[in-house]
């Protein structure tokens, strides 16, 4: 029950909800169980069995249940000595009629309150798993597939909304219900409700064995509902390869075998689910007709001395048992499957931080000097990736990185904005360590434009004013032109009102690029990294791209990373990667002098473009 309460903690402060609720939920117990008080008085007004006593003396008040009950005696003899047997019915349905109508109010006002902590739970989960999704670290997502997170997202949030959140008010308040009736019961017959007491663990047992059942299956189709999402989140982002390889068939089946799983185990989870209602009610009434041969045994052979009325308010008070209790087998099933969501849902937010910021991390003033790798190590899980890189990147000069694919420059150029932290040595800017500094002011001093140009659902304007809430239009309208992008957005049907469509799809590929350039261009960083900005357009894109760059790039600190040699000619110092080591280093004239691995990859190009 540890993950159980562990979702509850997501209501604190619990002083919002627990105090108001226990109260309401207490009285409309305690209203529900007057109702069933009344029972005896009623059937010995109607089968004319009500016992002879003395006068009762009016009651002095007390706060006490043996105040009201003497109350309750002191008003009905004298109604039923006043105006008879009928008088007398009248009065106690008059207070049936009211018991049962508070019964209910306070039962509707504790379930608004339970409502309230409900959605508060939800929301504040959804909150702690989208933040924790948000900052993870770039690592985190290239073994963790996008379905298994969407599905938590929604279906494990909702499935823990439904079951672990809306059984509290269960859990709480039938127990409540039960101890109460079993007090009545004792006040009854102590022999009969000792007996009752004797073989209900036995259905309880049961019960128990169908919920762990029950949540072993419903961990496993949370498990494969990930796979289906998976799926289709693959299918839809890669429908254009789909079609182009005709794989339409080929990626149903993969669909279909996925889905057929999925129904197979949640097929499974109903059956047990349906299956916990039906055996606590057969379970109750079976101990109901045992506690009805018992009982009767007990009358027919004179062995107790209850009344006609007495056993019958027994059989009723403990027939309601039924229904609190099975309330409570069906939440406990229940439970089980929200647990097995909760599960999945902790493990992502218990998670730990690869990248985290220390407690006294300092400011990050206004970039002066330069950027130093020295002697820097980095290696994924148990693959080394960089080893031993020495660089230094003057302020306002540019230094290209090139390589083959899996040299090692992308990583290189992430571990700066610390999507990564180095295994070894040291990253420092301005001579102050990376790690030392705030991660929001070290971020804040950095433009990053990728090779795939990451947009956003939304128009425009929001796309290059991204998270600069505060952007005028002019200002905008600027960033635009020196990226060269303000005239083919003029030409859209809204301007810079047009919606992009999801990831920008309504757009070119030099289009987005231009855009995400713009955006760099707002934010007016004095670090760039740019990630193969251009190796993915086409010329007459590459040239409108390379100028918007070259005018991103004016006055600014830019590490570049780039496969066609053409476009980084013109850099400060060109470094050659191969196998996360440095190979050469220079401007591109010095690097043709060594006649080295430079030199080759720049003949391949030219051959291959001639």
């Amino acid at each position: 029950m540890k993950t159980y309460f562990r979702l509850l903690a997501f209501a604190k402060p619990y002083s919002r909800f627990v105090p108001s609720y226990a109260i309401l939920a207490i009285l409309a117990v305690l209203f529900g169980l007057v109702n069933f008080s009344l029972l005896i008085p009623l059937l010995n007004v109607l089968f004319n069995t009500t016992p002879e006593v003395a006068t009762p003396a009016k009651p002095t008040f007390a706060l006490n249940i043996e105040y009201f009950k003497d109350l309750f005696n002191y008003t009905f003899y004298n109604i039923r000595t006043e105006k008879g047997p009928m008088g007398a019915l009248q009065y106690v349905c008059a207070i049936i009629l009211a018991s049962v109508f508070l019964s209910n109010l306070f039962k509707y006002l504790s379930q608004r309150v339970m409502t309230s902590m409900r959605t508060y739970v939800v929301r504040n989960l959804r909150r702690a798993l989208f933040e924790k999704i948000s900052n993870l670290h770039v690592g985190y997502f290239h073994h963790q597939r996008k379905g298994d997170l969407l599905s938590s997202v929604s279906n494990d949030v909702s499935e823990i909304e439904n079951s672990v959140v809306s059984s509290v008010q269960v859990v709480f308040r039938e127990p409540l219900m039960i101890i109460g009736y079993f007090i009545f019961l004792f006040m009854i017959s102590a022999q009969l409700t000792l007996f009752t007491l004797l073989i209900l663990p036995i259905s309880g047992g049961i019960i128990a064995f169908i919920g762990r059942k029950l949540r072993r299956d419903a961990k496993r189709g949370q498990d494969l509902l990930g796979n289906l999402l998976s799926v289709m989140e693959e299918t839809i982002s890669g429908n254009r390869i789909i079609k182009a390889f005709n794989a339409q068939t080929y990626v149903q089946e993969k669909f279909d075998i996925e889905n057929n799983r999925y129904k197979d185990v949640l097929s499974s989870v109903w059956n047990k689910r349906e299956l916990a209602s039906p055996v606590s009610e057969f379970l109750g009434i079976t101990v109901v007709v045992g506690v009805l041969l018992y009982g009767g045994h007990l009358i027919i052979n004179q062995q107790s001395d209850l009344s006609a009325s007495e056993f019958i308010t027994f059989i009723a008070l403990y027939s309601q048992i039924l229904i609190p209790a099975k309330n409570i087998s069906t939440a406990m099933t229940n439970i089980q499957r929200g647990i097995a969501s909760g599960d999945r849902i902790l493990k992502i937010i218990d998670y730990p931080e690869q990248v985290t910021e220390k407690p006294n991390a300092l400011p990050l003033p206004a970039f002066t000097s330069g950027i130093e790798y020295r002697n820097v190590d980095f290696q994924y899980e148990k693959e080394k990736v960089l080893n031993n890189i020495s660089l230094t990147v003057p302020k306002g000069k540019m230094v290209a990185l090139i390589g083959q694919s899996g040299s090692g420059k992308s990583t290189l150029a992430d571990l700066l904005p610390r999507f990564y932290d180095v295994t070894g040595g040291q990253l420092l800017i301005d001579g102050i360590d990376i790690r030392d500094i705030k991660i929001t002011d070290l971020r804040e001093q950095m433009g990053i434009v990728t090779q795939e140009a990451i947009l956003f659902n939304d128009t425009i304007f929001n796309n290059i004013a991204f998270n600069k809430i505060n952007a005028t239009e002019a200002e905008v309208i600027n960033a635009a032109k020196i990226a060269n992008a303000h005239e083919f957005i003029m030409q859209t049907p809204n301007g810079y009102n047009t919606l992009i469509g999801d990831r920008g799809g309504k757009l070119s590929g030099g289009q987005k690029q231009r855009i995400s350039i713009a955006r760099a261009i707002l934010k007016n960083p004095p670090i760039l990294i740019l990630d193969e900005a251009t190796s993915a357009l086409d010329t007459e894109s590459e040239k409108l791209v390379q100028e918007a760059l070259t005018n991103l790039m004016k006055n600014r600190t830019s590490i570049v990373i780039a496969h066609r040699l053409s476009t980084v000619q013109h850099a400060d110092e060109i470094v050659v990667m191969q196998k996360g080591q440095i190979m050469e280093r220079g401007t591109h004239e010095q690097l043709l002098a060594q006649n080295g691995l430079y030199t080759r990859l720049n003949q391949m190009q030219v051959v291959a473009l001639s």
